[in-house]
């Protein structure tokens, strides 16, 4: 997404002939902010609804929602009983793998960040959308677990041992705060660096799978969360590269000009 802005940055140039105020550059740049507009919000609405979809009910309901069967709970149970009886070291290593996917993943964003602060705005403007994105999801995931109110699954099903030990009581299930994280991240730098993607993705998607192996959550509350990030990064960065730049530069925190990589 950034190298496709950069593209339309240059090719914008003021010694066209023929582009005044209503020129035809003009109308082709409009008319791809409002494409970017309404994919943006097609991303966001297709994956309200989708989250909707995965959610277990309890809307308005101040019960605690308790999951017990469904192909969730069996694919829950299918996956903490084939690592059951595994050894310790194994249990920490998910556990760190977990965190450390994470910490990869800021590590990616700061990096950028610190590229696109020293020779390329949109890097710089990508990194810093990505980073609010992220924490707008967060919220986003936190107020929905208090909206929800699902037990985590290692609680709620009986005969089954997590890897992990079970979260205190009132710290909900749906969705996963870390798969939320986790999707924001990868897609959002997929995004601001495409060649990003092949390691991303797949260590978002490796974060989310870990959460069911420890046993703390169901495989619809991490793909929930994977879809919570990943959608709203992907609509932020589609549509607010530009006006960030332009609000970098204003601020003098980004260089004058970008540079190809």
């Amino acid at each position: 997404m950034a190298e496709r802005e950069r593209s339309t940055e240059r090719s914008a140039k003021p010694t066209d002939t023929g582009t005044g105020a209503g020129g035809p550059t003009r109308r082709r740049r409009t008319g791809s902010r409002a494409v970017r507009l309404w994919a943006a919000l097609g991303l966001v609405v297709g994956g309200a609804g989708l989250v909707g979809w995965l959610a277990p009910g309890g809307l308005g309901d101040p019960a605690v929602l308790l999951v017990t069967d469904g192909v969730s709970a069996d694919g829950y149970r299918t996956i903490v009983e084939a690592i059951a009886g595994t050894p310790g070291w194994l249990h920490r290593l998910v556990e760190l793998t977990t965190d450390a996917a994470l910490l990869i993943l800021l590590a990616l964003v700061a990096g950028i960040g610190w590229l696109g602060r020293r020779r390329d705005p949109l890097l710089l403007a990508g990194a810093v959308l990505v980073l609010v994105t992220t924490g707008a999801a967060y919220a986003l995931s936190e107020a929905s677990k208090l909206v929800v109110d699902q037990e985590r699954p290692c609680r709620a099903l009986t005969g089954v041992e997590s890897l992990a030990a079970c979260p205190d009581v009132g710290d909900w299930s749906f969705p996963s705060n870390h798969a939320t994280i986790a999707g924001a991240l990868a897609v959002g730098l997929a995004l601001v660096v495409p060649r990003l993607a092949l390691f991303t993705l797949p260590l978002a998607g490796l974060t989310a799978l870990l959460r069911v192996v420890a046993g703390v959550h169901y495989p619809h509350d991490v793909l929930a969360g994977l879809i919570l990030g990943g959608v709203l990064a992907a609509a932020t960065v589609t549509v607010a590269c530009g006006p960030t730049v332009r609000l970098l530069r204003m601020l003098r925190l980004a260089p004058a000009a970008g540079r190809a990589r």
